[in-house]
């Protein structure tokens, strides 16, 4: 891999964005009461009006802003939500990053890196739990290169279970590639590929980043560049919270959207942002310098969702149940849920140890009990995949996401692979749930795409999979 950062410019622009921070800093009433008004047009918002509502710390202005969230989450993506798993290849890693528990110089950390055989084995357990996308994380070492990481995609592709089937999407956080590279995960069918910036700010950059490929700042900053120049449609970035100012690094977190966006024509098609959590031998994630409280991270979730509406919101189990609960509603769109953060963790009857963990979860709820949940609240779990089969991806998605399509093709194809999951996976008391919840969603629906939508499911009921609009 040839790295370079040769021409480029950071187009980060720190001042500018510190100006915007502080000339925000409080606001009338009514500046608060037109920017809602325009967040509720689900048309996205300027940096500025973004930083008014991050910093509008009055109780009833934190409800109208939580509000402004529900409707036009609710408007956008309706009750539905996307889960997937997390599934850790290899821990190796040649960078020092000093909140994580995989850096290069913990000692103290079982390394390990999944044979073919291996991956098989947690696929074999995923898939017998009932999921069907996958995020496979790798760590940053040299001698793991494009065609290794294309060739695990590969196994997991090929790994069917008997009885449950197959993982339909593979998306990928690993290190930034060139573009050779990324057109090697490309080819070999990759959905979305996953880079955080972890912090924009350059200096704190530099300080956590001591070495590796990862201490070159341009190099990842402009990863997601290379992805999409390299075929990949759809890309997802994120911050990690609490070793910098979220205000910061949430609006330069949007300027790296808006410069896909003038490049590339779409923006990411997710934005993550785990919290800072304990890990083994990395002193800065027990004691973060920049804390973010769990008001200022609800209401974080709820702008992003008005400022970016058709962008997908991903929560991690790094947070607990309760926090997991109410962001639901405020904005997030996928969460991942049964998470084991280390290779080997699903076939590990032991998982619970934090000597081999990136981080500390805080969820360790099974999938099958975080589905009960979020069925109690009325939310549809979907695995659906039929947009990156069918290529509706990047800035295709996008234009048809805008004109309705989720809530008239998503929205079913949720419906079949609930039923599909309560069919071959659930628990007596999440069938009990979930078959009428499927119900009464379907008898919302006009009746001519009532009848689409209950003949498919009538056909799963007899024993077909993977149907989808």
């Amino acid at each position: 891999m040839h790295l370079t950062t040769e021409g480029l410019t950071n187009f980060i622009d720190e001042d500018s964005i510190w100006n915007i921070v502080h000339a925000t800093a409080t606001a009338e009433p009514k500046r608060i009461h037109d920017i809602l008004d325009k967040a509720k047009e689900a048309k996205g918002l300027t940096l500025e009006e973004t930083a008014f509502l991050l910093q509008a710390d009055d109780p009833e202005v934190n409800e109208a802003i939580f509000e402004t969230a529900r409707a036009v989450k609710r408007m956008i993506y309706g009750n539905r939500l996307v889960l997937f798993a997390p599934l850790y290849v290899t821990n190796e890693c040649s960078n020092r990053c000093a909140y994580c528990g995989f850096k290069a110089d913990n000692k103290d950390l079982e390394r390990r890196t999944l044979t073919a055989e291996e991956i098989r084995q947690e696929v074999f357990v995923l898939e017998n739990l009932g999921h069907k996308r996958l995020l496979l994380v790798y760590g940053e070492h040299p001698k793991f290169g494009a065609d290794w990481i294309a060739e695990t995609v590969r196994t997991v592709y090929e790994t069917v279970a008997e009885k449950s089937g197959e993982i339909r999407r593979v998306n990928i956080n690993c290190a930034p590639l060139d573009v050779e590279g990324f057109r090697t995960l490309h080819d070999v069918g990759i959905g979305t590929y996953q880079c955080f910036q972890e912090t924009y700010h350059s200096s704190t950059y530099s300080k956590l980043h001591p070495c590796g490929h990862k201490q070159h700042i341009l190099w990842r900053l402009y990863a997601l560049h290379r992805a999409m120049e390299a075929g990949i449609d759809d890309v997802g970035m994120g911050a990690l919270l609490g070793i910098y100012d979220y205000r910061f690094d949430t609006l330069a977190m949007l300027t790296h959207a808006a410069e896909l966006e003038d490049k590339f024509g779409v923006g990411p098609h997710t934005i993550s942002f785990p919290r800072l959590e304990p890990a083994l031998n990395a002193d800065i994630a027990f004691n973060p310098p920049y804390p973010i409280t769990d008001i200022q991270f609800k209401r974080l979730v709820a702008v992003l969702r008005l400022s970016v509406p058709y962008t997908g919101l991903i929560l991690s189990t790094r947070e607990g149940q309760a926090m997991r609960r109410e962001l639901l509603d405020l904005g997030v769109s996928q969460l991942s849920a049964g998470s084991r953060t280390y290779p080997g963790g699903y076939a590990d009857p032991n998982y619970d140890r934090p000597e081999v963990q990136q981080f500390c979860v805080g969820d360790n709820r099974s999938l099958d009990e975080v589905i009960q949940e979020i069925v109690h609240q009325g939310y549809i779990p979907s695995w659906c995949t039929a947009c990156y089969r069918l290529g509706r991806t990047g800035e295709h998605f996008m234009e048809l996401a805008k004109k309705g399509f989720i809530q008239d093709f998503c929205h079913p194809n949720s419906l079949f692979t609930f039923k599909e999951y309560l069919h071959d996976y659930a628990t007596d008391s999440t069938r009990t749930l979930g078959f009428p919840l499927i119900q009464r969603e379907l008898d919302e629906f006009p009746t001519k795409r009532r009848d689409v939508v209950a003949s498919r499911l009538q056909r799963i009921e007899h024993g077909e999979r993977d149907l989808y609009l």
